[in-house]
């Protein structure tokens, strides 16, 4: 059973003015427990009206949100259940930090949650294990951390809730190369350390490609495309007919193939295209 699922999401803007606007429309994807999820598509494109969905913090105008098989909105119980099992963490989350310290920030969900000191301790404690963040980074207050440090110690008072489902919108967005990689990595360890589901709402192909196991495409207001990435991604040109951008990698494979090179589009990642050219060799077709 899936451990998250929509069934026919609509979510209308303005409802019932003239104005209004599908924000996402007739959306049915299934979740599998301990996915890594990658959502991608053009700004407007309903990525982020949809998350807000899984958790409760927007009512669907019709459908679904069913999680662990239950409906979320069906009573105020499952609907601050689904507060806690699914964690979002928004985009430049840093700028919702505000306690005297970082250990306070982080220790703010756990607490919400009315749990015991020690388990509060815990958690925090094993939140900022995940991040890099070290002990003495937990009294500091959290305007004194770095940019990088700031995002990490925001994704850390998620993950301190322990959700079964941890749901990131462009996690990596204006930090630079170096700090960009520590987040996707940090993000990818805590997957496969907790074995939680993992969603990631990003703009660039190459991440999905790299980190994700499937992935879903938003394209107004629509779910178009959702599999593996493989599979995603052998529709390389109906991406790019999109707008979307498709890794570097997978643009020179689709360029071959039109040029009469005896190829596959479906390459998404370095190795797999090195792997694809020593066959080509090994074949003489090149």
């Amino acid at each position: 059973m899936a451990v998250l699922e929509t069934v026919n999401l609509t979510h209308l803007f303005g409802e019932k003015t003239m104005n209004r606007v599908s924000a996402i429309s007739d959306v049915s994807v299934k979740i599998e427990s301990g996915e890594f999820l990658g959502i991608i598509g053009h700004t407007g494109s309903g990525k982020s009206t949809l998350i807000q969905h899984f958790n409760g913090l927007l009512k669907p105008t019709s459908g679904k949100v069913l999680l662990d098989g239950k409906d979320i909105n069906e009573s105020k119980q499952t609907a601050l259940s689904a507060r806690f099992k699914v964690g979002l963490c928004f985009q430049y989350p840093e700028y919702q930090l505000f306690e005297e310290t970082v250990y306070k920030d982080i220790a703010f969900g756990p607490t919400n949650m009315k749990l015991g000191k020690e388990e509060i301790d815990r958690r925090v404690r094993r939140a900022a294990e995940f991040v890099g963040l070290k002990k003495e980074h937990l009294e500091k207050s959290p305007f004194d951390l770095s940019g990088g440090e700031k995002r990490r110690a925001a994704i850390a008072g998620v993950m301190a809730m322990e959700p079964e489902i941890l749901v990131l919108d462009e996690p990596t967005a204006g930090l630079d190369p170096v700090g960009r990689e520590t987040v996707l990595n940090l993000i990818s360890d805590y997957r496969k350390e907790t074995g939680s589901t993992v969603i990631l709402v990003s703009h660039s192909m190459d991440d999905v490609a790299r980190f994700a196991k499937k992935a879903l495409v938003m394209n107004k207001s629509k779910a178009v495309l959702f599999g593996t990435v493989e599979e995603v991604f052998s529709h390389g040109e109906e991406l790019l007919s999109m707008g979307l951008d498709v890794p570097a990698v997978t643009r020179v494979f689709i360029q071959l193939k039109k040029m009469g090179v005896p190829v596959e589009t479906g390459v998404y990642t370095n190795e797999q295209g090195k792997d694809a050219f020593l066959q080509l060799l090994r074949k003489g077709d090149c």
